[in-house]
């Protein structure tokens, strides 16, 4: 069975989708009104563990994760939990390293079940930002800066 949960943060309400053993996925932009809240083990403990990151940035997550992809995309996510607090790369930084294209980081990034704990947000364009959840303007994008400025202190 899949768990509900939201929760709030700095920039909005958030969704944590959980199986028993698993998160299956965060949702950082699409509250259902009908949604049930419900808490599981899982929950609660991310619950926690984004508590904490908001105050303090933090790379200490010790959730499993559910990896619902193609073993290139678990690659791609693989290597943005190594992408230390406070830096960045580029989305041409991200695809030397693992020898594929910049445009196949960023669709790897848009398809990301899990941000803040997979950091996608870490990954920017040569020229700035990029983007972030598949949005270069609006609410996605004050989120993504917000994150990197909260990375910084």
């Amino acid at each position: 069975m899949t768990t509900y949960t939201i929760i709030d943060t700095p920039f909005g309400q958030i969704t944590l989708f959980a199986s028993e053993y698993y998160l299956q996925g965060i949702d950082l932009f699409n509250i259902q009104a009908d949604t049930i809240s419900q808490s599981s083990p899982i929950t609660q403990q991310l619950s926690r563990e984004l508590k904490d990151f908001f105050i303090q940035a933090h790379n200490a997550w010790s959730i499993p994760l559910m990896y619902a992809g193609t073993d290139f995309q678990q690659t791609v996510w693989q290597y943005l939990r190594m992408i230390p607090i406070g830096e960045t790369r580029t989305y041409s930084e991200v695809a030397s390293a693992l020898n594929t294209s910049a445009r196949a980081v960023g669709n790897v990034c848009r398809a990301n079940p899990f941000p803040i704990v997979v950091p996608c947000h870490r990954v920017v364009s040569k020229a700035g930002l990029g983007g972030f959840a598949g949005k270069i303007e609006g609410h996605e994008m004050t989120v993504k800066q917000w994150l990197l400025d909260h990375e910084q202190k």
